[in-house]
């Protein structure tokens, strides 16, 4: 087992435990940004219980689908439990990490995450295969966390603490320069907290919108 399955088996095992809970586990409301269209393919990653999911799946309508790609067992069970109930057929969660949906290029028009990201041991990978299942034009909205200082390798290197959606964070600038050299466009911050107390550093969250270029010239 490496080091990347370390930390996959603790977050697994975190939010599966915590998946019959009633607790809120996002650290902001990227779907209230997003405004999903009739018609449109939209992608969850991280997405837990699969509220969003489902939200998505009854806005963009019969015409639309909707994806929610986690690798809790325990929270994907929840959600299609919850899609069968409702009886959403424009709908599928699928287990999957953050580096690979599974999805092929260019197929969505939309993709959202709440606290997920920050998880990530190799956050490039992941914000190349979100620019890589977004259609041209295609915009993303996730809300996450950063750090106000490098985190410490003690914190950084801790699958648990990783796992409680903070000693994964990155500084806002290291975020923003990911965003700008994976192509993105118009990225803007639409709300920030303040930056509150961790381990031995204080880290905030925050809720990012950007468009994949629709031409090579950078329009969008």
């Amino acid at each position: 087992m490496n080091r990347t399955d370390d930390f996959i088996l603790e977050i697994d095992k975190r939010y599966s435990e915590l998946s019959g809970s009633s607790c809120c586990l996002s650290c902001g409301n990227a779907l209230q940004y997003a405004r999903p269209k009739d018609g449109e393919v939209c992608v969850d990653i991280g997405s837990g219980r699969g509220n969003d999911v489902l939200k998505m799946a009854i806005e963009v309508g019969e015409k639309g689908f909707a994806y929610g790609i986690d690798i809790s067992h325990g929270m994907l069970e929840k959600a299609r439990k919850s899609a069968r109930k409702l009886g959403l057929n424009n709908v599928e969660f699928r287990n999957a990490t953050l580096e690979d949906f599974g999805l092929s290029d260019s197929c969505a028009d939309l993709v959202i995450s709440n606290c997920t990201i920050n998880h990530a041991k190799n956050k490039e990978n992941v914000w190349k295969e979100i620019h890589r299942v977004l259609k041209k034009g295609g915009r993303f909205v996730v809300s996450d966390i950063f750090a106000t200082e490098k985190v410490p390798d003690e914190y950084a290197n801790d699958p648990a603490a990783v796992a409680e959606c903070w000693a994964g964070a990155v500084t806002k600038d290291q975020y923003m320069k990911t965003l700008q050299d994976r192509g993105f466009i118009d990225i803007q911050i639409l709300e920030e907290s303040t930056p509150y107390p961790k381990g031995k550093i204080e880290v905030a969250s925050f809720t990012v919108i950007g468009w994949k270029k629709l031409c090579c010239c950078g329009c969008n």
